[in-house]
């Protein structure tokens, strides 16, 4: 992990990490909560559940846990996954594992400041900003064929591209999709908040990974991120994935995040 005190751009370690676990996404259909931390319903679209993070409470770590697990039960749930974050406060990491907790997932939280970056894409990758209903369809598709999640009905896909156009007339962010040989392979989204651009929701086809297409898409949300203003890019990205692309164009690693299901049936 990087020094604290170093940053990237202007903003500290700190601000990175309190950024990296203030990230939160709230899914049509879902359910929210804020309390000692924030907890997520996610619809049956999105598999389900409840989401825990951003601890910040003067409780102990096992009375913030149990009031993360009996919010739970109440919206009739039964699985807690609770991503860790260096700034929580208390840490809950050793009360989850106590509890027997199995330990899901890991992503590593990566930052840059965005001036001077430059992102080499091969000439046949074409990134381009989403704003038409077939676009809207062209995400759906690829993010079904990663995420394995239930594919958007019309009315679903009439609703995202709402979002999608109100975030780019507000100047909030964009969603983005890239191209190989004229088909959509790869999309993801970026989000200003607080001088950050927040890079979420990539998703590369199999078939076409390695060809250039996250690049594609990861140039162009740093363009846009610059053009509403932001000075660092963060991003969350998987081990085995986008951390070693993102790593080469000179992001740094400034920590992780886990995640820990729990069941509460």
């Amino acid at each position: 992990m990087t020094e604290r005190g170093m940053s990237a751009g202007r903003h500290s370690l700190d601000d990175i990490m309190r950024a990296s676990a203030a990230w939160i996404w709230i899914p049509r259909g879902g359910d929210h909560e804020r309390s000692d931390l924030q907890l997520v319903r996610y619809p049956e679209r999105f598999g389900g559940g409840v989401r825990a993070s951003m601890v910040q409470s003067e409780r102990d770590a096992a009375a913030v846990l149990d009031h993360a697990v009996e919010r739970t039960r109440a919206w009739g749930e039964p699985t807690l996954t609770f991503w860790t974050n260096a700034s929580d406060r208390p840490e809950l990491e050793a009360e989850l594992q106590r509890r027997g907790a199995e330990h899901a997932d890991t992503v590593a939280v990566f930052a840059r400041p965005i001036a001077g970056l430059s992102v080499e894409v091969p000439a046949d990758a074409v990134a381009e900003v989403v704003r038409t209903l077939e676009q809207v369809r062209e995400v759906d598709a690829v993010n079904v064929g990663v995420w394995e999640q239930h594919p958007l009905d019309e009315a679903g896909l009439h609703e995202e591209l709402a979002e999608v156009t109100a975030a780019l007339e507000s100047g909030e962010g964009a969603r983005v999709l890239a191209r190989l040989d004229g088909s959509a392979v790869s999309t993801g989204g970026c989000t200003v908040v607080d001088g950050f651009v927040r890079l979420w929701g990539a998703a590369t086809l199999p078939q076409a990974r390695g060809r250039g297409a996250y690049r594609a898409v990861l140039a162009e949300r740093l363009r846009i991120g610059a053009e509403l203003g932001a000075s660092t890019a963060i991003v969350k990205g998987r081990i085995s994935t986008s951390a070693p692309i993102l790593a080469r164009a000179g992001f740094t690693h400034y920590g992780d995040e886990r995640a820990y299901v729990l069941n509460v049936a």
